[in-house]
């Protein structure tokens, strides 16, 4: 007998606090949802509490707010920032909290709005943030990002259902992909990231200096970074407590050099930014930078991206995902990048990730740049992956040898 839509909602409940963060006993939860997704989030403080954190606080956040900001504040406000907001989640990482993101986002809420005023937004956050997203992304508590539907959310991804159904499919969508419908989700995660973890070291063993991508529209040499180390799956924060940071997720990913790119690059799906869509993006990178670019859909949203700073027309990340990932096999574009990024194999423009540099967390950003990884305030994951994209190790002598072929992995 299959478990009932609401045995399956806590059951993502459970699985997100216990494996996605990794709550510790006794220690303190903070949860930044999406108004839309509060039965979930009622759910997950249940959860919690139940796990014996000592105090769970929730900040809710409503996108209607933001787009009324678009359509009525002064054009001239929009590169204010409410400083004081990061400087509490500062804190609260100074204070151990462990932090879950959940998101039920409308990937179109800015659909019409102006891109000059969206950019400005959208730097103005990376800045004001930054010193809060490095903390994060550098471990310093374990953390998650999950997602739950939204009714915009579902209409987009499901346009053919009928509206009595759409949302029901696409929380399917999401039970699958995160594990939630198996017997045994918790041990389904732990058999998961195991392979991955089997892979990250397969991987570190061979000591690649690039990789090579080869199919339709692309012919891409991915230099590595000295002393790159690959990740994926879950990762130890700096506590000592186990989470997997994005859920679902089936990538292995590092960090490219920032000057050793070169060829061409074909998207092999489309990409959702800022409530546009991007298609047919093809890209030439030399001596790492980014060249020539095109997009048969969103090249003004393109050339914008280029434009935040010099690190965005370098890449940060290299990415590796079977095609036969669960998430690509749903045949779906879910129009976010939790889910996207992860039925394709993926390169991001933008900065790189300390966790993957030998000793990353204590270097200098002088030394981060001389080992060759990027910075920038974005990082932007397009899909480059498919049944038709091979991909070589190139070993530090030169030589080729296969690690995936016609979109898997060559065992």
């Amino acid at each position: 007998m299959s478990a009932s839509f609401e045995e399956k909602l806590r059951r993502f409940a459970e699985v997100a606090v216990k494996v996605g963060v990794g709550l510790q006993p006794g220690q303190k939860l903070f949860v930044n949802a999406n108004i839309e997704a509060l039965p979930l989030t009622r759910l997950v403080v249940e959860e919690a509490y139940k796990a014996g954190s000592r105090l769970v606080v929730t900040q809710l956040y409503d996108e209607q707010l933001n787009l009324a900001r678009y359509r009525h504040a002064p054009r001239d406000s929009f590169q204010e920032y409410a400083a004081f907001m990061v400087e509490a989640r500062l804190k609260a990482l100074d204070e151990g909290y462990a932090w879950l993101s959940i998101l039920a986002d409308d990937p179109e809420i800015l659909r019409g709005q102006d891109p000059e005023l969206i950019r400005q937004v959208s730097q103005t956050a990376a800045r004001f943030s930054k010193p809060f997203s490095e903390r994060i992304s550098g471990f310093a508590t374990n953390w998650c990002i999950i997602g739950a539907a939204s009714p915009r959310w579902a209409q987009l991804v499901f346009p053919n259902t009928p509206p009595s159904r759409q949302m029901q499919q696409l929380w399917e969508a999401i039970f699958k992909v995160s594990r939630v419908d198996q017997a045994d989700p918790i041990a389904a995660w732990k058999a998961h990231t195991d392979n991955l973890e089997r892979r990250v070291q397969q991987l570190n063993a061979r000591r690649y200096a690039a990789l090579h991508f080869r199919g339709p529209g692309t012919d891409l040499y991915v230099g590595l970074a000295e002393g790159h180390v690959w990740a994926g799956g879950a990762g130890q924060a700096q506590n000592g407590a186990r989470c997997i940071p994005n859920m679902p997720t089936e990538e292995v990913f590092t960090t490219p050099h920032r000057e050793r790119v070169e060829g061409w690059v074909q998207s092999t799906k489309p990409l959702s930014l800022h409530g546009n869509l991007l298609e047919g993006i093809r890209v030439r990178f030399a001596q790492g930078r980014v060249v020539e670019a095109q997009a048969e859909k969103g090249q003004e949203i393109l050339q914008h991206l280029l434009q935040t700073d010099e690190g965005a027309q370098r890449l940060g990340e290299v990415a590796l995902v079977p095609h036969s990932s669960p998430i690509s096999q749903t045949g779906l574009l879910f129009y976010e990048a939790l889910y996207d990024e992860n039925a394709a194999s993926h390169i991001a423009l933008g900065a790189s990730y300390d966790e993957c540099l030998e000793g990353g967390h204590g270097l200098t950003p002088e030394q981060k740049r001389a080992a060759g990884a990027n910075d920038s305030l974005i990082h932007i994951d397009w899909m480059i992956g498919s049944e038709h994209v091979d991909v070589d190790g190139i070993t530090p002598s030169g030589l080729a040898e296969p690690l995936m072929r016609g979109g898997e992995w060559v065992d």
